[in-house]
């Protein structure tokens, strides 16, 4: 007979890019049931509600965009810094809801996205061995002893952040930031002059005529309050599933297991292993959730693992992150979109199309290069659209900041213009203006699809 599951039952599994070299387990484990009493960063509800929005998108009827840092610092956390990126979300969202003409799901990857699995646990620089940085919620940056040592007290440093972050969200979203009326505002003082800019401000200006219309027919942001407040939810990759599991509790409602640690967590695509821990973990809690699919992914692998995670085939529970890189998207995405079909699965189709795109320059930076992001974005539409699938969404890793960590785009940057604000503590991000620039073309093509189906019916 299987045993019930359990937020501890991981413990007995392989767990794949988990540290193991806590200098003291002791302490670990204390600080773990420390953060078992803390209040939960999100609500149980609030889950749920995220989990309807996203069946509306498995049915077509919605787009998911979520985005945020590579991996959140302590360093760089500031209101400022936060603001920006909930700006240029809420531009993004305008642009894309305006293009596509449904509404779109705001997800962040924030509040939590500290730590990043690393390809090799350990760095030489100079003959000197460390361990590698693997996110502020673990380790330091600075390449030393001392830094680089896993600390246990910097999973409650991570939780305090997360808890501010969510707090001054939570402000922005109903406090009156996130009016429509003052969609005009949300522009970044350093894209002001851009052509992403002009364009947004065309949208801007119709909107606007818009809300006078409908103010002039009684529908105003204080008798429509979807006007005056949007919903923005968090997520982040489950990745330390002993700070995953302290923040796992039994809802008071539905007497079910939920992670209040964020709305949504992920499955990367190095700890998607079908027998391991983190898949294990994530059956078993009831919040949406999503996995990474990456190319070696095989399609019997897939449905085996959305049959794991997925078992009733809810509509919102399992978003599919597809990321491959530009060149290898055409190749793999058709045979797992197919297979997806064919057993009749209700998932979330996302691309992100950053991880696969990665390379490092002569100069030593590791960039993203915007045409091949593009591309794969281009590629992951064209794909799902002729499989019959609805392109749901797109998972960016950006930021709000004036950074100059990916290659091209409308402003061009450039191979030498890297070091001059290359400011991530892990993997390149688009600044503002290349996401906009983004939304905009992600945009038109879901209104090439809203004007195709128009037709259909029509015709």
């Amino acid at each position: 007979m299987t045993q019930p599951w359990t937020p501890s039952q991981w413990r007995s599994l392989p767990a794949k890019h988990i540290p193991e070299d806590y200098p003291d387990a002791d302490k670990l484990a204390e600080v773990e049931k420390t953060l078992s009493g803390y209040p939960p960063l999100v609500f149980a509800g609030e889950a749920r509600k995220l989990k309807a929005h996203l069946a509306k998108v498995s049915r077509g009827e919605s787009f998911l965009l979520q985005g945020g840092d590579c991996a959140e610092s302590f360093a760089e956390f500031h209101p400022d810094n936060l603001r920006d990126m909930f700006r240029v979300l809420m531009q993004m969202a305008v642009v894309m809801t305006y293009g596509a003409g449904k509404p779109v799901v705001k997800v962040g990857r924030i509040a939590g996205q500290f730590g990043k699995p690393r390809s090799s646990p350990v760095e030489v620089r100079d003959g000197v061995t460390l361990p590698s940085y693997r996110g502020d919620n673990i380790n330091g940056m600075a390449f030393d002893e001392k830094s680089r040592t896993p600390n246990p007290k910097r999973l409650l440093k991570a939780y305090g952040q997360s808890a501010s972050t969510l707090n001054l969200l939570r402000a922005f979203s109903t406090g009156g930031y996130a009016d429509l009326r003052n969609i005009h505002n949300w522009t970044l003082g350093f894209v002001s002059g851009s052509e992403q800019t002009a364009k947004y401000k065309e949208i801007c200006d119709k909107i606007t005529d818009a809300m006078e219309f409908m103010q002039a027919c009684g529908v105003t942001p204080e008798t429509t309050p979807q006007m005056a407040q949007t919903e923005l939810y968090t997520s982040h990759e489950a990745l330390l599933l002993g700070y995953e599991q302290a923040m796992t509790r039994i809802d008071s409602t539905t007497g079910r297991w939920y992670d209040t640690s964020a709305h949504l967590l992920w499955i990367g695509d190095r700890t998607r292993q079908l027998d391991g821990a983190h898949v294990n973990f994530m059956s078993g809690i009831e919040n949406p959730i999503a996995m990474k699919c990456g190319p070696t992914l095989e399609p019997d692998d897939l449905i085996r693992l959305t049959d794991k995670l997925n078992p009733k085939n809810e509509p919102g529970r399992l978003t599919l992150i597809a990321r491959f890189g530009s060149d290898k998207a055409a190749q793999h995405l058709p045979r797992l979109a197919q297979a997806i079909q064919r057993e009749g699965k209700a998932v979330v189709w996302s691309c992100d199309p950053m991880h696969g795109n990665t390379l490092k320059t002569n100069s030593g930076y590791k960039t993203r290069p915007f045409d091949r992001i593009l591309s794969e974005v281009q590629t992951f539409m064209d794909v799902l659209h002729s499989e019959n699938c609805w392109p749901g969404g797109v998972h960016f890793e950006m930021t709000g900041q004036n950074v100059t960590e990916c290659l091209g785009g409308a402003k061009a940057v450039t191979e030498e213009d890297l070091s001059s604000r290359y400011h991530t503590h892990c993997d390149p991000r688009l600044n503002a203006d290349q996401a906009l620039e983004l939304a905009f073309l992600i945009a038109e093509e879901l209104k090439s699809y809203r004007l195709e189906d128009a037709a259909r019916l029509a015709g």
